[in-house]
């Protein structure tokens, strides 16, 4: 099972870029969608996860307003929406899946390779 993410680049501030997560299988029925990043010197931070079943949808407070996931169950695709962007939101996005429904980095099973976004001021 491999999860693919791309989408990042360069932008800035207040620009946009939206971040695809490609599945290689449809067997993430059952799970729960994860966003990260991590910034440079910082450690992995939970962005926001969406239910693959339910389309229930939870963010982090550093984001909510400016960043929306989504996705496409024909597709097999995750998606992170990010507006108003600012040069905090530099990082390496990761998607990730679980089994469980957490924002704790360690408890999800499969991860993406990263995509780097960048926010110039």
């Amino acid at each position: 099972v491999q999860l693919q993410a791309s989408g990042g680049g360069l932008v800035q501030a207040g620009g946009s870029l939206r971040l695809s997560c490609a599945a290689s299988r449809r067997t993430f029925s059952n799970y729960v969608m994860g966003w990260f990043r991590q910034g440079p010197g910082k450690e992995r931070e939970f962005v926001g996860k969406i239910t693959w079943s339910t389309g229930w949808i939870y963010y982090a407070d550093s984001v909510k307003g400016r960043f929306t996931i989504s996705r496409d169950i024909a597709k097999n695709t995750v998606y992170l929406q990010m507006n108003s962007l600012k040069p905090e939101d530099t990082a390496v996005y990761y998607c990730a899946a679980a089994s469980r429904d957490t924002d704790y980095a360690p408890e999800y099973d499969y991860w993406g390779q990263g995509t780097q976004v960048t926010v110039s001021s």
